[in-house]
């Protein structure tokens, strides 16, 4: 796909911006990186303003060259070699945006390795070789900057790494998928089933022709394990999130939730206990009138809470080619005011500095504590008495249990929502009720967050 690098890299051309200006090589041109141009040539002004130099795009790497052109014209020099942009001395600054975990772990560190700050919006790529990357940026005195890696246009690196730095952060959690965020909206809105929402979805360019990643949370749990290491000081952990997506939520489950006054999302969930931390993305029932509950369609949101600041919401656009690129250029602008300063006097890469990090265990499945929602299908109406005796008999702290409404033509379905209980109590409790003769069917059950 990519030519080896050239040993011998001829001076760039002249440029007409300032002698000073912030030489900036990107490595794709494709949605975000398009954006990102568009973005720069629009508002070089107020950017240079902000940044106090102006930000220049002065070589471009791209798989299609002719497509690359249309987007930048004729006076950036392009390649189809993204180490060369990695290695030339005439860039600043490296700006990946082509995606992927292989070749862009490669181009990024050459970069590192050849004294250029990096910013990219690659969120698989950290989470995967972060500690690999942010140690190599450590030892060559370099940036790398991710804001756009997160959640998009909403800068919750920024709020974690310095506004809320005097804080010691409790929890962190938020919708950080738009695609699956749009799914989940639509079977709501118009009772639609996830394979219907999805196919809608992809028709509007929320979801990949293959929306794995998507829908079965791996996309979230890369974001999540930038925004645990930010908020507790904690490496990359990839390996440690426990996910779960949505490709088994039934429309039912939507419903179902609806009566019982909570609404379905899919929340990323880091949480500081006293015995480690707490790093899940799943499907999950939120109240109705909590303020996550309307983060619709394809937007974000995120909270945070601190022993300081109690607990703070951020809000906006989950993806776009422009909204990324109001990320990046951000980083660049902080990239550019980098002039002058030593390493040890900037913001470390995860919010704390190398020797503050700390590795807390993290919580097993079994052992995370949480309220349960269970669906229950049973023979008749009547079953419900035989659940309300499960629940007692084995002592679980059980606040509800309700008929499902407007199921007509189907088994009945007991409702049942738990107090915070162990998940190996659960899972226990549920094996034994799964086994009674009244149950008609497989039970359903998600987690329950208040995020109070």
């Amino acid at each position: 796909m990519y030519r080896d690098p050239v040993q011998l890299l001829e001076p760039l051309p002249s440029r007409s911006a300032a002698p000073h200006a912030l030489r900036v090589g990107m490595i794709g041109i494709g949605t975000v990186g398009s954006g990102t141009f568009r973005v720069l040539a629009r508002n070089q002004a107020e950017i240079a303003g902000r940044a106090g130099r102006p930000i220049e795009v002065v070589m471009v790497a791209a798989r299609n060259l002719a497509r690359a052109a249309a987007v930048v014209g004729g006076n950036v020099p392009l390649t189809d070699d993204p180490l060369r942009v990695a290695t030339h001395p005439d860039v600043d600054v490296v700006v990946e945006v082509a995606g992927g975990t292989g070749p862009a772990r490669d181009w990024v560190l050459a970069a590192i390795a050849h004294g250029k700050h990096v910013v990219t919006a690659n969120k698989a790529l950290l989470a995967v070789h972060g500690a690999e990357i942010f140690a190599a940026a450590r030892q060559h005195g370099v940036a790398v900057a991710y804001e756009g890696a997160v959640a998009v246009s909403v800068p919750i690196v920024k709020a974690l790494r310095e506004g809320l730095t005097a804080n010691r952060i409790e929890w962190v959690a938020g919708i950080i998928n738009g695609t699956t965020n749009f799914i989940l909206s639509k079977m709501r809105d118009e009772g639609l089933d996830f394979g219907a929402a999805l196919v809608q979805a992809q028709a509007l360019g929320y979801a990949e022709a293959d929306p794995a990643f998507d829908v079965q949370g791996i996309d979230a749990a890369h974001k999540l394990t930038l925004l645990a290491a930010n908020a507790f000081g904690t490496p990359v952990r990839f390996d440690d999130v426990q996910v779960e997506g949505i490709t088994a939520l039934q429309r039912v489950d939507v419903a179902c939730a609806e009566q019982l006054g909570y609404r379905i999302k899919l929340l990323g969930v880091a949480r500081r206990r006293k015995d480690g931390v707490e790093l899940r993305v799943q499907p999950a029932l939120v109240p109705a009138s909590h303020l996550m509950a309307h983060v619709n369609g394809s937007m974000n949101g995120i909270m945070v809470k601190g022993d300081a600041a109690g607990v703070t919401m951020y809000y906006g656009a989950g993806a776009g080619s422009e909204q990324t690129a109001s990320a990046v250029i951000a980083d660049l602008v902080d990239v550019a005011r980098l002039a002058g300063t030593s390493a040890a006097q900037r913001v470390p890469h995860l919010g704390f500095h190398a020797h503050a990090m700390n590795t807390l265990p993290v919580v097993s499945r079994a052992d995370v504590c949480s309220s349960h929602y269970l669906r229950v299908p049973v023979h008749a109406a009547s079953g419900i008495e035989a659940v309300a005796g499960w629940a007692a008999g084995r002592q679980l702290p059980v606040r509800q249990v309700a008929l499902a409404a407007g199921q007509a033509g189907t088994a009945p379905q007991v409702l049942v929502l738990t107090q915070p209980v162990r998940q190996a109590a659960m899972d226990l409790a549920l094996g034994a009720l799964q086994a009674l003769p009244a149950v008609a069917g497989a039970i359903t059950a998600l987690r329950v967050e208040e995020l109070a």
